[in-house]
């Protein structure tokens, strides 16, 4: 009878702890990964991005885990010498293949797209566009994950994915479950940030307006996240990236004609949009080759051009408004160029180089941003210093950034004031943003969220029990250990009535 109840009591105790053990330790993390390439007009970057492969509402919930930039030029800069593009990303491949399991490269999708950079390229030599774009595809091709494209990307898109990102970051797409979702159902969907996006070659604006109307359908674009259904508006202007509006406003002062000094080889123009003591030259002949200037082209009796700084705010702004057309407008408001623009509405997340410049200006504070008149005020006193005292106070900086600064502040405030007509009593629902949490606010993690819709859901790993047999087996246990415990007590502690009864 010992041996018996002794092994009962073992076995019901080992079976408890077996069936705890099993039941409660830790699941497998079903990690998926994902990588983006943006292939920018000035450089490429390279995004790694995770999810858990059981998805919310069927939009994985993606972040970013890794980010590596590209040395060298975008991959536009290859137009004349084509056979370099792909092996410029070798490196930051290397890199994802560090960061991704090596048991996952396989399963682990690729993508890249190119932006404002290489539509300006198709414009002007297509057959180079698709050099460069054959060039970067053989080199996705032989890394080892599962390749699934390299295009470019419409501005259209750009902007589109960039207010996805911006909001998920934000966390406007969070959805709630069980009864709380009926309660959030009966509110109003929350309000969802614009997007303001800003890079060399072309600039987005993207938001949802309760009063967009049908009477511009190319500028509108759907998306269903979350369980949710969104219609934004969207444009993206190409040309008017900061660089590429930089050379537009040059191609201008050529065609007036305002300099001072004037040989057969070269000439000299003063800029008030450059610090005064600057001084830089251009070639003409490449200079009107750019699709952003070539319909601006002149026949100049000098090969090329000395551009002097006067740092002039004032002078510059005036410069620069007039690269924004408002004559014209066939809708029921406009934006410039004739491009239809509802009322804008809500806050707007500006980012890329919006916030690159704004953050060098000290102009992104959250805590407390400033009135549009403060920061006016700040980037022409930016403006107004000498070149020699600019350069010596930012020595780290390289040169070509430093020196377009000025330009770029007064930029940013004509086309955030003038094209999109922010006032002052809207200008601080602008939130300038560099990073949201751990990622980088830009269109490649909306374009990743968009693209996980076709990644098929995984069922999520489940303990090997449901809950309803792991609380029965463990009853039972008990009951088993708790029975044999209570027959070994009466065995050898009998009860007196017991003893009566047995005499």
């Amino acid at each position: 009878i010992l041996l018996i109840l002794g092994f009962l009591s073992t076995l019901a105790v080992i079976a408890l702890i077996a069936v705890a053990v099993t039941q409660n330790k830790p699941l497998p993390k079903n990690i998926k990964y994902g990588i983006v390439l943006d292939a920018g007009s000035s450089h490429t970057n390279l995004y790694v991005y995770e999810w858990p492969a059981e998805k919310e509402n069927d939009t994985g919930v993606v972040k970013q885990v890794e980010v590596c930039k590209v040395e060298g030029p975008g991959i536009s800069g290859y137009s004349h010498a084509t056979e370099k593009a792909g092996p410029s990303l070798a490196q930051c491949l290397q890199q994802a293949k560090e960061v991704i399991p090596s048991m996952q490269h396989k399963e682990t999708p690729v993508y890249l797209g190119a932006t404002a950079g290489m539509r300006l390229l198709r414009l002007e030599n297509e057959s180079a566009a698709d050099k460069v774009l054959s060039s970067v595809e053989n080199t996705l091709r032989l890394a080892p994950f599962s390749f699934q494209g390299a295009r470019i990307i419409t501005g259209q898109e750009e902007g589109a994915y960039g207010w996805i990102t911006i909001n998920y970051l934000l966390g406007n797409f969070k959805q709630v479950s069980g009864w709380k979702k009926l309660l959030h159902s009966l509110k109003s969907i929350s309000e969802t940030s614009g997007a303001l996006d800003l890079g060399g070659a072309s600039t987005q604006i993207t938001f949802v307006s309760k009063e967009l109307s049908s009477e511009s359908p190319e500028n509108q674009l759907y998306f269903r996240l979350y369980g949710k259904d969104y219609r934004v508006y969207t444009h993206s202007f190409l040309c008017y990236g900061k660089d590429q509006a930089l050379q537009q406003k040059l191609a201008r002062d050529l065609q007036a004609i305002g300099f001072y000094f004037q040989t057969m080889e070269s000439s000299i123009l003063l800029d008030p949009c450059f610090h005064q003591g600057y001084r830089r030259t251009i070639n003409i002949t490449d200079f009107f080759k750019n699709p952003c200037t070539s319909d601006k082209k002149k026949q100049l009796p000098f090969s090329q051009l000395d551009i002097e700084g006067e740092g002039n705010f004032q002078k510059c702004q005036e410069s620069i408004q007039k690269l924004f057309n408002k004559t014209n407008c066939p809708y029921s408001s406009c934006s410039f160029n004739g491009i239809y623009l509802p009322p804008l509405q809500g806050d707007f997340g500006a980012f890329s180089a919006f916030y690159f410049v704004m953050n060098f200006l000290n102009l992104t504070s959250e805590s407390s941003p400033l009135p549009l008149n403060e920061v006016t005020r700040t980037i022409e006193s930016f403006c107004a210093r000498p070149w020699q005292e600019v350069k010596t106070l930012y020595h780290h900086i390289k040169e070509k950034y430093l020196s377009e600064y000025c330009f770029s502040g007064a930029y940013i405030l004509s086309l955030l004031e003038n094209g999109y007509e922010f006032t002052e009593e809207n200008w601080q629902r602008i939130h300038f943003l560099g990073k949201i949490g751990s990622s980088d606010a830009g269109w490649t993690l909306g374009y990743m969220l968009n693209l996980t819709n076709m990644i098929p859901a995984e069922e999520p790993p489940v303990p090997p029990l449901s809950h309803g047999s792991y609380v029965g087996l463990m009853v039972l246990c008990s009951l088993v250990l708790v029975s044999v415990l209570l027959f070994a007590w009466l065995l050898f502690h009998k009860p007196k009535c017991l003893q009566k009864g047995i005499v």
